[in-house]
């Protein structure tokens, strides 16, 4: 179960893998080294949302095979009076080359309800080859891991398009490639519980699993200025619904502008 990741990717497992060559080399101009990100889950019981949990990501600028990357790490993990029920443990790493953001190396070391999975990747562009833990696979040679997507993402320029389209892109998790898109919506105000924010929405398209319904049920809306940090996402799952805000960031490279109104 991909719970914390699915749900602040806001990917998709379906798309045009040619497309994605379109966004090869994009450029980074949305974080820095040094950014941290705070998002909590909340949990609909009935007629309230329950705080379940919470996702961390930290950036940080260091030298890997030889070249600069950014080194992300993302964390999940329910909160203790929740273990009891389902106890998360989730830690996902992305060493991404900051002259391409692409990734040079994965690592995804997760514990969920009693199921571990380990699983270092690196990727060889060269060859376009990612050699997993568990062996040597062809992948796309603008192939993204499950980390590096959402920072990549976060470089779209949404100006490009129009409500309604597709932005599609590859993805490796699990020794699979997988072709995802997110269908742009447009843009509108947020009301989170960080406070009142001009967004960017867009919906991804869901397969149907053990927790996400199927097709664009998920929400999500990303700060309106160049940060592009995800505020809010919104989603039905097999028992009730889901929402995760962002409750707290630091260092950002651009001033927090989307920002109308705080709690």
């Amino acid at each position: 179960m991909r719970f914390y990741i699915l749900i602040l990717c806001g990917l998709i497992l379906t798309g045009s893998a040619a497309a994605q060559d379109q966004f090869c080399g994009t450029v980074n101009t949305s974080f820095k080294a040094g950014e941290t990100l705070t998002l909590k889950v909340f949990y609909n019981l009935g007629k309230m949302f329950v705080g379940a949990g919470e996702a961390t990501f930290n950036t940080r600028l260091e030298k890997y095979a030889g070249k600069d990357a950014y080194h992300v790490i993302g964390e999940g993990k329910t909160y203790r009076t929740y273990d009891w029920f389902f106890k998360v443990r989730d830690k996902y790493e992305s060493y991404i080359d900051t002259a391409t953001m692409l990734p040079i190396r994965f690592i995804r070391n997760v514990s969920e309800g009693g199921y571990t999975i380990y699983n270092n990747v690196g990727f060889n562009r060269e060859t376009n080859q990612a050699t997993s833990t568990n062996g040597t696979f062809k992948v796309p040679h603008c192939i993204q891991d499950v980390i590096s997507a959402i920072y990549y993402a976060r470089n779209i320029d949404f100006s490009k398009y129009k409500p309604g389209d597709k932005i599609p892109f590859s993805m490796f998790l699990d020794d699979e490639v997988y072709d995802i898109y997110i269908r742009y919506i447009g843009k509108e105000n947020v009301d989170t519980r960080y406070g009142t924010f001009r967004a960017i929405k867009f919906k991804p398209l869901l397969i149907k699993g053990t927790i996400f319904q199927g097709g664009e049920q998920m929400t999500v809306w990303v700060s309106d200025d160049g940060n592009k940090i995800p505020l809010r996402v919104d989603s039905p799952i097999s028992v009730g619904s889901i929402k995760v805000d962002m409750i707290s960031y630091g260092n950002l490279r651009h001033p927090l502008t989307s920002l109308v109104k705080k709690r």
